[in-house]
């Protein structure tokens, strides 16, 4: 059992508010969990109007498609036109 994990740096440059800035995670949360099937938390930042860290996590029987799912997690990410991804780090274990 391979457990993926990606930690995502997010500038959100539009946010606000908090209220703001929680509807713009809350959102990209949701697409990601519903399109990867993968499991989301906003783990640092959190008072933060204009910036959050997101843990990402997947857990498969390969690391290959661990892999190849958080690497489309991130590059759906850096699409997002309402946060920019900073930075990004993938683990396994």
């Amino acid at each position: 059992m391979i457990f993926g994990l990606c930690r995502a740096e997010i500038h959100i440059p539009d946010a606000g508010s908090l209220k703001a800035r929680r509807g713009v995670i809350k959102g990209l949360k949701e697409r990601l969990r519903s399109r990867f099937n993968v499991s989301v938390a906003e783990i640092d930042h959190l008072d933060l109007w204009q910036r959050a860290t997101l843990a990402i996590v997947i857990v498969s029987n390969e690391q290959k498609h661990a892999n190849s799912v958080l690497s489309s997690v991130v590059k759906h990410m850096e699409r997002d036109h309402r946060a920019q991804l900073l930075d990004y780090e993938l683990s396994f274990f």
